[in-house]
């Protein structure tokens, strides 16, 4: 059997080597998970719920071999791991279970048509049976298990490809679900590929992508010969807006705090910064001075560094990239800037100053621990720059005048808007998250999160209480003049 090699990207040591599940190994992983989920469906929310909330508890006992997993493949800080990652899972495995019979019972719809008048109207939610769950490296825990406990919590099976450089976690979960007594096929992880992970589109019933938006397209493509439902949490490109009236010291430690967490490699990140003139200079020199402070380097356990590695290796070139070419177009880069030599992918956290949009640092995903920043006049210019873009997942908008700041939320073409904080909105889940333009298709989290893991089933009834059958048919010139005066009289009555 073909294995892949696990890597620590703060050391460049192997950690492991996983089995790799073979694209023509796929098809019966699925129809594994197909055979299992009549009888995970029959359990009902309530027997659901007791097996997914023995999981929380698994985790919650597991938090500390769960973050050293998630370190050892990731870089991250050993405090991204456990206040993002693990805490996330937790409040996963406990949240949709509880959710679940709510935001998916039968919904009693009535209607004004006088044609259906009488008749008893349901929408009914049913599982769709087998759920694709292809995640990214950046997160393994919150964006690969993290999408497959609402779909568990729907009624359905799941298979999860998590990337092949971080699938540890992945595999450490299952075994968590088996120890909480999930039945044998419901929950599996396929290692393996990109091929791997084309090959479960086609024989998956829904797919849940998150990563890159040229990924995201070839998913789509793919899922279209199937015409198999998908959602996709794409790249993004998140704008933050600071007005002169701005809390500074917030605004900056919220810039340094959103744009260097988990060394940058978050879709919600803070990717660009628009700064009004009057207090651009006070903005830069805080945040420079704020992020020259930070600690970088191989994790070491808690409170031993505040930026980790770069997990993906191509990542760091694009990274080395777009600062290069800052620099060419005239930025300043006024702290980092530069390669880590030695063990391990480490980018310096960097900030560039007098950005502007000819620049790729600007316009493109960076994904890695740095923040371009540009002067505005006034905040017309930075919401104009802040849509000039082909991403919309997220933005932030700094201003001590709230009616002002959700004035200008509401004209950000993105998914999530936060005023005075950024990327919050995340935690929680009854919130829906989901991108605009090449951000992705449709959400995560909330009723609509839940919802998309689900077929949508329409059931009308007709009580038996007439004593005799009315018809229309066959149609003859009184029926159709008595037909035409009705809905005319209808509606003009509704329409006064």
């Amino acid at each position: 059997m073909a294995t892949i090699p696990v890597e620590n990207p703060a050391t460049g040591e192997t950690i492991r080597e996983v089995p790799a599940v073979a694209p023509e190994d796929v098809a019966a992983l699925v129809e594994r998970a197909r055979a299992a989920q009549p009888a995970w469906e029959a359990l009902g929310y309530e027997g659901r719920g007791r097996i997914l909330k023995r999981a929380q508890q698994w985790l919650l006992a597991h938090a500390e071999e769960v973050a050293d997993t998630i370190v050892a493949e990731t870089g991250k800080a050993r405090e991204d791991a456990m206040l993002v990652e693990v805490a996330y899972g937790i409040n996963a495995l406990g949240f949709w279970p509880r959710k679940a019979p709510k935001w998916l019972a039968d919904e009693r719809v009535r209607t004004t048509n006088p044609l259906v008048l009488g008749r008893r109207m349901v929408v009914r939610y049913r599982p769709v049976g087998v759920v694709g769950v292809i995640g990214p490296w950046n997160y393994p825990l919150v964006n690969s298990v993290g999408d497959a406990i609402p779909a568990l919590a729907a009624g359905n099976t799941v298979v999860v490809k998590p990337s092949e450089v971080t699938p540890l976690t992945s595999l450490l979960f299952e075994r968590g679900l088996h120890e909480s007594g999930l039945p044998e096929g419901v929950f599996q992880v396929a290692v393996g590929t990109g091929e791997t992970g084309a090959v479960l589109i086609d024989h998956v019933d829904m797919v849940m992508f998150t990563g890159s938006t040229r990924t995201g397209r070839k998913v789509m493509e793919r899922a279209a010969q199937t015409l198999t439902p998908v959602s996709l949490e794409l790249g993004g490109k998140d704008p933050m807006i600071v007005l002169a009236d701005a809390d500074i010291e917030r605004a900056a430690n919220t810039a340094v705090y959103y744009s260097m967490q988990n060394g940058g490699q978050t879709c919600i990140s803070i990717e660009r910064v628009y700064v009004e003139a009057p207090v651009y200079d006070e903005f830069v020199a805080k945040v420079t001075e704020k992020t020259k402070a930070l600690r970088q380097g191989p994790p070491n356990g808690a409170g031993s560094i505040d930026v980790g590695a770069m997990t993906f290796p191509p990542q760091l070139e694009i990274v080395e990239q777009h600062v290069q070419q800052a620099r060419d177009a005239g930025a300043r880069v006024v702290a980092g800037g530069h390669r880590r030599e030695g063990a391990g992918r480490f980018f310096e956290p960097t900030i560039i100053a007098d950005a502007d949009h000819s620049m790729t640092a600007m316009r493109e995903e960076t994904f890695g621990p740095t923040l371009p920043i540009m002067r505005v006049q006034d905040a017309d210019e930075a919401v104009r720059q802040a849509n000039d873009s082909a991403y919309g997942l997220g933005a932030s908008v700094f201003t001590r005048d709230i009616a002002k700041g959700e004035r200008i939320a509401r004209r950000i073409e993105a998914g999530a808007i936060c005023i005075n904080d950024a990327a919050v909105n995340y935690l929680a889940l009854e919130l829906p998250m989901g991108g605009w333009k090449a951000s992705g298709l449709g959400v995560r989290h909330g009723p609509a999160g839940l919802k998309k893991y689900t077929r949508q089933q329409a059931i009308t009834t007709t009580r038996l209480a007439l004593k005799r059958e009315v018809h229309f048919f066959p149609y003859n010139a009184r029926v159709s003049n008595l037909i035409t005066r009705g809905i005319k009289l209808f509606y003009k009555s509704r329409a006064r």
